[in-house]
């Protein structure tokens, strides 16, 4: 045999490779034995009982095992995700190609400050800029979610009302179409909630004067647009409700995307405000985190803020932990680093235009969509107002044509390739679907999810009741999932 591959397997096996490889406890690159483990190690407890079962396969079948396994889960780069509220939005691939330099993720936390100004100046230019894009004072970037920015915010109330003297404020309003994470986030605060009904899709401001108390309220909590997708247009009638009671007013920037660059936080009169960087900056989402919180504050809050903040002083960047009025941490360390590193990333990939052009472009697709769908799918919540970011529908005219549930219908959407959307959310829309098609969809991307849609609607009852088809894991016992959840899976 002649050529390349005859001295590929004349290197291969040639004699100085094969009698280095003979001692399987020689290191090839030192020479230097390798040490070996001592099952005295591990304490008799802890010991396995009998040897572990490995099956022993090439790395082709393993490589194939795991692709596999990657290809039976859906995700933003297997197609479109129109998952309402949760902003399942796309991660540029330049943000983790950044965040995986060594100079950031090998960093350790508790390294010295002198050894750490290039991470520390990108962290305080990232308080900076949160501040100017809410229009806040100041931010703390500790927070590792949205929902422990909320509890941050509830903290940070608590401690402001106290510093007055006026612990006796216990309550939290919350409007109905909230997230379920405000109410349980002001619980966990130590405030008693009061829900507020909505009028239309809206804050009903006799019923906010009539619950708000110059002696128990506390604050307001509100995300505008609301998680109908609608802007709330009497905000600043609300805040100065809230403001004339002596309480504070929260923003809930889980919709932050549908305002960036439009208007923010602080002209609308709110006192305090959580970011979603993986909603409006695009750093990842789901699997249980990281995430990232951050919680900017007007003037008069800045002092209850936790510790630290990144600060600044003659040209140096430090970790500030000199503030007596502190809640103290509420996080390990200084919060999620890397996705600091991605949400800057994305803030100086897009600039302000750039930023201010997604909110558009989302606010667009999802009033595309919505126009599309809206005579099959009808919603009588404020039907004619123009939607933001996302939209919320109904299924109930379908449901009483054909006997299809929301449930079936986002099932069956599975087997035309596209992510089911929010349903059943929020609940004061019957048969709810809440659609929210970010900035990144092309209009190729909405016809096909409105296009699926609407050929569901018109499909055998039958076939859509037992989708999904063609995915890895058929239809589900939900409630048997629920209660008796499989977490692992073995060779039978």
């Amino acid at each position: 045999m002649t050529g390349p591959e005859t001295t590929f397997r004349q290197a291969r096996y040639s004699e100085p490779l094969l009698n280095e490889l003979k001692d399987s406890r020689s290191d090839a690159w030192t020479g230097k034995p390798l040490q070996t483990f001592d099952a005295s190690w591990v304490p008799p407890t802890l010991a396995r009982k009998a040897r572990i079962t490995l099956p022993n396969v090439s790395e082709p079948r393993i490589v194939r095992h795991y692709t596999r396994l990657s290809e039976m889960n859906f995700g933003i780069d297997s197609g479109p995700y129109p998952l309402g509220s949760c902003t399942m939005k796309y991660n540029p691939k330049i943000n983790e190609e950044v965040a995986g330099n060594p100079k950031f993720a090998r960093l350790h936390p508790a390294a010295p400050a002198q050894h750490a100004q290039g991470v520390l100046e990108m962290m305080h230019k990232l308080q900076v800029w949160l501040a100017a894009i809410s229009g806040m004072h100041t931010v703390t970037i500790q927070p590792a979610a949205g929902a422990q920015g909320e509890w941050t915010a509830m903290l940070v109330t608590r401690a402001y009302h106290a510093s007055r003297g006026e612990s006796h404020r216990h309550e939290v309003v919350v409007p109905d179409s909230a997230h379920g994470t405000n109410p349980a986030s002001a619980a966990m605060a130590g405030f008693d909630v009061v829900e507020l009904k909505s009028k239309d899709g809206a804050v009903d401001l006799d019923a906010l004067k009539a619950a708000v108390s110059k002696e128990k309220t506390a604050a307001f909590m509100i995300t505008n647009p609301s998680t109908l997708g609608l802007f709330e247009r009497n905000i600043e009638e609300v805040a100065r409700i809230v403001h004339g009671a002596g309480a504070l007013l929260y923003y809930d920037g889980a919709n932050f995307n549908a305002i960036l660059g439009k208007t923010n936080p602080g002209v609308m009169g709110f006192d305090m405000v959580h970011f979603n960087l993986h909603k409006t900056f695009s750093t990842p989402h789901g699997g249980g985190g990281p995430g990232s919180g951050p919680v900017g504050v007007v003037e008069k809050l800045a002092p209850f803020l936790p510790v630290p903040l990144v600060n600044v002083k003659d040209g140096r960047y430090f970790l500030d932990f000199e503030r007596p009025h502190s809640i103290g941490r509420v996080k390990g360390y200084w919060g999620n680093g890397g996705m600091f590193v991605r949400a800057y990333t994305y803030m100086r990939l897009f600039g302000a235009d750039g930023l201010t052009e997604n909110t558009e472009t989302a606010v667009l697709n999802a009033n595309y969509i919505h126009h599309r769908l809206k005579e099959v799918f009808p919603t009588d919540v404020n039907p004619k107002a123009p939607r933001m970011h996302e939209t919320v529908l109904s299924g109930v005219k379908v449901r009483d044509t054909t006997g299809l549930r929301v449930a079936d219908i986002a099932k069956r959407l599975l087997d035309y390739g596209i992510h089911a959307p929010t349903v059943y959310f929020p609940q004061i829309v019957e048969e709810s679907i809440m659609i929210e098609p970010t900035e990144t969809e092309t209009k190729e991307d909405l016809d096909a999810i409105c296009d699926a849609l609407l050929a569901i609607a018109k499909e055998d009852p039958a076939l859509v009741k037992s989708a999904p088809h063609n995915t890895a894991v058929s239809r589900v016992d939900e409630v048997e999932a629920a209660r008796r959840p499989i977490l692992t899976w073995k060779d039978a």
